[in-house]
């Protein structure tokens, strides 16, 4: 294929510093088998018609159920983060060797990836995944052409309950991500001998720490989403919900999309990310503010 990475480009590390040294690509992929292989045991035990007493009873009845969930939520959380290092060390090296079509591809898995996060976060139906499932169909229906196609496509939620984000999360946003990295991933493969500390790290979080379940509080009157939805739902105070929720995060994810290979055309739009970046930064910090 002519539209993937030239292969000189991909091995070539001397002389780039320490971050750039590290495999951030390989735990990326590591850390979304680890999702996968966990999300297959936990959806075993998921019933969608009872999201909220279904997490509970595989934290409390399930053999090894809190484990399990556990690792499921790190291991995704850690792929999100590092597949944005990964995309952040490939553009800081200057010429990622995408063509036009290829890289637009590739960039679209980071808000694939959050979707997938994001539709997690819904499923546990809780208190923050009642919240953030009703703000998102807000959010889809505000679209002015196909905002009732979109809603229905991925959420429903009110005439559907979660069956629409349950199969949106467990096949059509992963074959999508699969569909858009598939050229880079044939020609990278990560061995699980080569990331060990990741996996070990990953185990020994899910052993010591329970996965987040928030459950309804008497009185409780905020509700904040998860952590990167924070800045959207501060964005949502002060801008209509297309403006907040679909016109700021689409011309950030479109800008990524556009960053040319070549090292001197990629400032105008890396400096309309890192702008985009800091806005979305301090929404972050206002929101965390309100506790």
């Amino acid at each position: 294929m002519t539209d993937g990475r030239p292969p000189e480009q991909g091995t070539a590390r001397e002389g780039q510093g320490w971050l750039a040294r590290i495999r951030w690509g390989g735990n990326a992929l590591i850390a979304l088998y680890i999702s996968i292989l966990s999300g297959v045991v936990v959806g075993l035990q998921y019933d969608v018609a009872n999201p909220f007493h279904s997490t509970v009873a595989i934290e409390l009845l399930v053999p090894y159920g809190a484990f399990w969930r556990g690792l499921h939520f790190y291991s995704s959380q850690a792929f999100f983060l590092l597949l944005l290092m990964h995309m952040a060390v490939i553009i800081a090296e200057g010429n990622h060797g995408y063509r036009p079509a290829a890289w637009a591809r590739l960039s679209a898995t980071v808000p694939l990836a959050i979707l997938l996060l994001f539709t997690g976060y819904v499923l546990r139906g809780d208190i923050t995944g009642a919240s953030a499932g009703r703000i998102a169909e807000q959010i889809a229906l505000s679209l002015p052409v196909g905002g009732q196609w979109c809603n229905d496509l991925l959420f429903a939620i009110t005439d559907n309950g979660l069956k629409r984000v349950y199969v949106q999360h467990l096949a059509g946003l992963v074959l999508f991500g699969a569909w858009c990295a598939w050229e880079h991933l044939r020609r990278y493969r990560a061995s699980w001998r080569n990331h060990l500390p990741l996996l070990c790290l990953l185990l020994a979080i899910s052993l010591l720490m329970a996965a987040p379940l928030d459950a309804e509080r008497l009185g409780q009157v905020h509700v904040a989403g998860p952590w990167f939805f924070l800045g959207l739902q501060e964005l949502l105070r002060y801008l209509p919900p297309f403006w907040a929720g679909i016109a700021l995060p689409g011309v950030f994810v479109l800008a990524l999309m556009l960053v040319p290979a070549e090292r001197q055309r990629q400032r105008p739009w890396l400096l309309f990310v890192g702008l985009w970046l800091l806005l979305y930064t301090v929404a972050t910090l206002v929101a965390l503010q309100r506790g």
